[in-house]
């Protein structure tokens, strides 16, 4: 599979089938891998592509802070070195707000946008899933955070919880190898303090509420929130979901079933069969 030079470094990317672009983005602490058995179930939908983002998976590690702002940089990089223009923005996580973001950024060039288990709004830490909150603000703390996630390596150790099914010892390796040293884990710390919880940090939320005005007025721009079930892991339970009906414009849901907050790994099947229903209900997969 390809990869491509992106500003001062290399992004990795699955690319496959032709027609419109369907970019599937991943969020933390995963890569396109995550997407493996999504993308056969829409087998002649459209080009499929799933980068690794910047630091992540077999893309490069240049030496930057891994910001949301160094993310969104590298990221709009990978989409004009490889001219993706009117594309099907779909995410996960992180990648779910990277999404958003670039939709509000670039509305022209977004035919449509679904997401799951992602970030919708600047949180409280009440607000937070209780089933995270102490790891999570942890992992925000100087120090504790260095010590939880670059050196005793507790991000990715915990990762397979996320996974309502569990995952294989060869799956876990998949995800643990790009990171065998505490330098090479910085994202991984990064994105939980990213997270837009109790006020900060100002820049996120700052682009969290400019993508939530997005969401709010793209009235057509189509949108598919997709949900799951019968884990604690999950960001997404009946409140967002009611939150979401209520401020996002042009949105459809689908519920897709028991998962954990790694949802493609529990629920392939289920996400390719809503994700293909929507798409032609809406004339997404149209060249």
């Amino acid at each position: 599979m390809p990869e491509i030079r992106v500003l001062d470094s290399t992004m990795y990317y699955e690319d496959r089938g032709t027609g419109v672009p369907f970019v599937f983005l991943h969020g933390n602490p995963t890569s396109s891998y995550v997407w493996r058995h999504v993308l056969p179930g829409l087998a002649g939908h459209g080009r499929l592509l799933a980068p690794d983002l910047i630091g992540m998976g077999r893309s490069g590690k240049p030496d930057i802070a891994y910001t949301f702002d160094d993310q969104a940089r590298y990221l709009d990089a990978w989409f004009d070195a490889l001219g993706l223009t009117d594309a099907v923005l779909v995410g996960l996580d992180w990648g779910g707000a990277l999404a958003f973001d670039r939709a509000a950024r670039h509305p022209g060039p977004v035919r449509g946008v679904a997401f799951m288990e992602t970030i919708l709004r600047p949180m409280t830490w009440d607000e937070y899933p209780a089933a995270a909150r102490d790891r999570f603000k942890a992992f925000k703390e100087p120090g504790t955070g260095e010590e939880l996630v670059l050196e005793r390596n507790v991000f990715l150790d915990s990762f397979a919880q996320t996974v309502l099914g569990g995952l294989s010892e060869a799956d876990r390796e998949v995800y643990r190898a790009p990171y065998p040293t505490p330098q090479s884990r910085r994202p991984l710390l990064q994105w939980p303090r990213a997270m837009p919880v109790g006020g900060e940090p100002a820049d996120v939320i700052a682009r969290v509420e400019a993508y939530d005005a997005w969401l709010a007025a793209s009235r057509d721009v189509p949108k598919l929130l997709l949900t799951f079930d019968s884990s604690p892991t999950l960001m997404i339970g009946p409140e967002l979901t009611a939150w979401c009906e209520r401020h996002v414009a042009a949105l459809e849901v689908a519920a897709c079933g028991p998962a954990g907050h790694q949802a493609p790994e529990d629920r392939p099947a289920e996400i390719a069969a809503a994700l293909r229903d929507w798409s032609r209900r809406h004339g997404l997969s149209v060249a």
